[in-house]
């Protein structure tokens, strides 16, 4: 494929993950704005706390296909070089965090980042669940659960695929990225006043 249909393949990838789930979610479902509402964040965990398990489920499940779905049907197209399948799954993450569709202030990438890596790690991936699952339970902190989970997927990368560089660079870059995108949160966990998972609001009136 030429370069003009790999960057075009790539735009593609970009706004399959801008698809602002969560702000849909909150418009169609009770026609609120979750950038009004809870913490603000259109991601899933948001979802949950304002509008409940009924949204939040779809709203997870999509955002982990916007990660996958370019990596798993766009990539065959390309017949790019190696590195093109991970950056079809970066530019997915990029478009999930830079939403243009809600002036570029999306989720944290955490959802979207797993299915690119359903697609290219699952074996990690599997690895990285029980763990997320484990802090989550330990602390009650999905932003806790998700740095952890991040911080360790590179290695679990590194000891299922040894021989995918470009896909355990990507899981280093993405670590980078989700930790970025959740500084607000580190330093409410470094304050204590980060919202536990449990904690439901509901919409505001």
């Amino acid at each position: 494929m030429s370069a003009l249909g790999l960057m075009g393949l790539l735009v593609l990838a970009y706004l399959i993950g801008a698809t602002p789930t969560s702000y849909l979610a909150g418009r169609l479902g009770r026609g609120i704005d979750l950038r009004e509402h809870g913490s603000k964040n259109l991601g899933a965990t948001n979802v949950y706390r304002v509008l409940g398990w009924r949204y939040a489920i779809p709203v997870a499940l999509v955002d982990l296909g916007k990660g996958a779905l370019p990596v798993a049907l766009l990539s065959p197209r390309a017949n790019g070089p190696a590195w093109f399948t991970v950056t079809l799954g970066i530019a997915a993450v990029l478009g999930h965090v830079y939403s243009p569709y809600v002036r570029f202030k999306g989720g944290k990438g955490v959802a979207t980042a797993a299915g690119m890596f359903l697609a290219l790690a699952p074996l990690a991936l599997a690895i990285s669940l029980p763990v997320w699952a484990g802090t989550l339970w330990l602390s009650g902190y999905v932003s806790a659960a998700s740095l952890t989970a991040t911080t360790l997927f590179p290695l679990w990368v590194r000891l299922t695929q040894p021989d995918a560089p470009y896909t355990f660079w990507a899981s280093v870059v993405l670590a980078l990225l989700i930790a970025y995108s959740h500084r607000a949160n580190i330093r409410r966990l470094m304050d204590g006043t980060e919202n536990r998972f449990r904690t439901r609001k509901g919409v505001v009136a």
